[in-house]
Order: C-alpha cells, then sequence, then structure tokens
C-alpha cells in the first residue's frame, strides 16, 4: 500500500512538473520577446525626441496603478518575497492572478522606461504557475516546493537559455534546499524549456564570442569582484532606503510621480539607464574599436554605475515592478568595462572589455543576490563560448559574494527576515 501511494505520488508529480514547464516556458517566452520588441520600438521612435524620455516612465508607472486598483482589486505585488511566504508558511500566498498581474505589470514597468527588468516578474509568474497547478491538482503537500521551483527554473531558463542557471537559482535562492523530487520537477520543467529555446529562441542575450583571457589581468579581476561587491552593497541599501521612505508618502500621485519623474531625468541625461539597459551594454563595448576613449566616457560610466542602481530602487519605489537581476548585471558589466578602459588608458594594460563586462555582471548579480553559482553558470550563457572564462568568472562571484557578505549579511531577499518589525515590502 505504501509503495502503491509513493508511486502514484511520483507520477503525479512528473505529470504536473510537464505542464508547469510547458507554462512557464510559454509565458517566460513570451514576456521576454514582446518586452524586448515594444522595449526596443518605443526606443527607435522616441530617439529623435528625447524629452519625451521624462514623461515615459510616469506614464507606465500610473498605468500599472490604475491596473492594480481596477483590474486587480487594490491587491499588491510583493516580488520573490510572496513566493518566501508561501513556501515558509505553507499557505496559499500565490493565487492565479499573480500571474497576470506579474506578467502585465513587469511589462509595463520595463516597456516605459521603469529602470528594471522583467526577471523578477517572471519568476514569481511562473512560481504562480506551480502553485497554481499544485492547488488545482491537490498534489501531495509535500511535492509544493516541487512545482513552485519547477516553474522558477523553467523561467530562469528561457529568460537567459541556461537550464543550469535556472535549476540553481531554484535551490540557491528559492528553495535553499535540494533532494530528489526537488531536482526531478525542475529537471523536467527545464528540459521542456531548453528544448522550446534549442528549437525556436536560441538567441544569446548579448551578441559577443569569449576568445580567451590572460593570466596576467588576474589581479585587476579580483579588484573588479571586490568593487562589484561593494556596489552590490550599495543597491541593496539604495532599494531598501528608497523603498522605505517612498512607503511613507500617503499621496499615490506624488508617490508614483515623483519616483518616475526622477527616473524619467535620469534616463534623459543617460539614455543607457533606459528600461532593463541591456540594449546599452553592445555599444559600450564596442565603443573603444570606433573611437578614441575620452576622460568624459570614461567619467560617465561611472556616473551610470552608480544611477543604475538609484533608478532602479526609484521605479521600485513608485510602484513599478521588477527587482535587481537585470539592474544587477548591466551595473556589473558597466564596472567591469570602466576597470578595463580605465586601466588600458592610464596604464597599458591591454586587458579585453568584454571579459571584464561579463566578470563584473557575474560578481555583481552574485553579490546581490548571494547566489554565486546561479551567477557563475548564468553568465556563461549569456554569450557565445562564454565558458572560457569559467575559472575568472569562479573566482569573481565569490570573492564578491563574501565581500558584500562582509559588509552587509544580507540582501533584498532576505533584508525582511531580521527586520520584521518593518513593512516595507521588497521586489
Amino acid at each position: 500500500m505504501r509503495k502503491e501511494v509513493i508511486r502514484k505520488g511520483y507520477y503525479n508529480l512528473i505529470l504536473n512538473s510537464i505542464w508547469v514547464g510547458i507554462l512557464a516556458t510559454l509565458l517566460g517566452v513570451s514576456l521576454k520577446n514582446s518586452t524586448a520588441f515594444f522595449e526596443e520600438s518605443l526606443l527607435e521612435n522616441i530617439e529623435h525626441f528625447p524629452v519625451l524620455y521624462i514623461f515615459l516612465p510616469s506614464i507606465g508607472i500610473t498605468i500599472i496603478y490604475f491596473t492594480r486598483k481596477y483590474l486587480f482589486k487594490g491587491k499588491q505585488n510583493k516580488g520573490i518575497k510572496e513566493i518566501f511566504n508561501t513556501l515558509e508558511k505553507r499557505k496559499d500566498e500565490l493565487p492565479f492572478y499573480k500571474i497576470p498581474s506579474h506578467y502585465i505589470n513587469g511589462f509595463l514597468t520595463v516597456v516605459f522606461g521603469g529602470s528594471t527588468g522583467i526577471e523578477v516578474s517572471t519568476v514569481v509568474a511562473t512560481a504562480a504557475i506551480g502553485s497554481s497547478v499544485y492547488k488545482k491538482d491537490k498534489v501531495a503537500n509535500a511535492y509544493k516546493t516541487e512545482l513552485i521551483c519547477a516553474g522558477v527554473a523553467a523561467g530562469v531558463t528561457t529568460l537567459f537559455g541556461s537550464p543550469i542557471a535556472g535549476l540553481l537559482f531554484a535551490i540557491e535562492v528559492i528553495s535553499r534546499k535540494v533532494n530528489k523530487t526537488l531536482f526531478l520537477s525542475c529537471a523536467i520543467s527545464i528540459a521542456i524549456a531548453q528544448t522550446f529555446i534549442f528549437f525556436f529562441d536560441n538567441k544569446k542575450l548579448f551578441d559577443f564570442e569569449v576568445f580567451n583571457w590572460n593570466y596576467h589581468a588576474i589581479p585587476y579581476m579580483i579588484l573588479l569582484s571586490i568593487l562589484a561587491g561593494i556596489v552590490a552593497v550599495f543597491f541593496t541599501k539604495s532599494v531598501i532606503f528608497i523603498k522605505t521612505k517612498f512607503a511613507q508618502i500617503k499621496s499615490n500621485f506624488i508617490r508614483v510621480n515623483t519616483g518616475a519623474l526622477l527616473v524619467g531625468l535620469g534616463i534623459f541625461i543617460f539614455p543607457a539607464l533606459y528600461g532593463d539597459s541591456y540594449h546599452a551594454i553592445p555599444e559600450l563595448i564596442l565603443t573603444p574599436n570606433y573611437q578614441t576613449i575620452s576622460i568624459g566616457f570614461i567619467a560617465s560610466l561611472v556616473f551610470i554605475v552608480f544611477l543604475k542602481p538609484i533608478a532602479a530602487s526609484l521605479t521600485l519605489g513608485a510602484g513599478g515592478d521588477g527587482g535587481v537581476f537585470a539592474p544587477s548585471i548591466v551595473t556589473g558589466a558597466i564596472l567591469g568595462i570602466f576597470i578595463a578602459l580605465f586601466c588600458n588608458h592610464f596604464f597599458d594594460t591591454e586587458l579585453i572589455v568584454l571579459n571584464f563586462a561579463l566578470i563584473g555582471a557575474a560578481a555583481m548579480l552574485s553579490a546581490a543576490i548571494h547566489a554565486p553559482l546561479t551567477a557563475l553558470f548564468l553568465t556563461c550563457n549569456i554569450v557565445d563560448n562564454g565558458f572560457a572564462l569559467f575559472i575568472p568568472l569562479l573566482i569573481g562571484v565569490y570573492i564578491a559574494k563574501y565581500i558584500a557578505i562582509f559588509l552587509c549579511n544580507y540582501n533584498v531577499y532576505t533584508y525582511e527576515k531580521g527586520k520584521k518589525k518593518l513593512s516595507i515590502q521588497l521586489k
């Protein structure tokens, strides 16, 4: 009898993991491609009218405000914290409406210039798919975590084309444990996601190829990793501080427009801050190939490194839907570009700009979410032949993580656990 119950449980888990994988893959691919298409289209149409940059985030976040108020009956999105609540408290904290809510609001935030990304929106929406399938088919209570993680793993896989990163994110950040059933459910869902990507959506995030790296660059890579850990802490502190201050603003109109207009003003000065900012990285990497690097250009990189976390924090504080994923990757990449160009310009070091951009992206993401293996494998998959940088990336993600932990023992996902008296809700 017991073997029959176990066998039936595994059968239900496999069947439902397949459904979760299919649905999460379709959601992730559609959100990624539709957001990229409309973001690029809007950028192309307004590049001759840059003053519009100031107002677009206000339009997007205002629409989000009204969709939350009327379409979703005033229910707020709380980001990845929602997943932690449903796993830790074993309550149904991820109702079905979280799927369209995060999908629509994540899309609107990024397309209209909100300086964040769709990653967290995708993660929570796909987790809600897993939760909804679990509730609908009455899978054994022990498999709730498995199906939620299956959705998350498939979602991350579709965004970055990395099944290993999808699996590791589900383990490192969401479940923080691994067992046979968790591995089985995630393996099924990411196999479905990776199969779809292989045949229909196999374009890398950045159209670059890594060729090699030099041992003499290791000291500079270590310096970059240390700085990435420090900047990640600055990002964490910025999100917490700005969201706390914005939560104290009682007027919805003032809160939404203050944050959105400040973001718009930042985009007007530095268009690289628009949306997820992935579009800015290729241009910044290729710039040294086409023009002489000026001190002004190098200085602008420094400004963007500090403004991107602030712009992302303002977007979230104003009511945008998103998180720290894309801002961390972009900020780290620009920090890496700055280090490479600065050293090449003043010390004739001949550092490879692309390599440093990737190491910076991985190190910053690792430090921001305390998930070095996720950051490592994700970064290896966002360009062609990224695994050629495996060793320097491995060194970078761990140095950055432990520098960040040394300076600040929490991140935006774990802050509230030690600060329950505060009511801020982090994305």
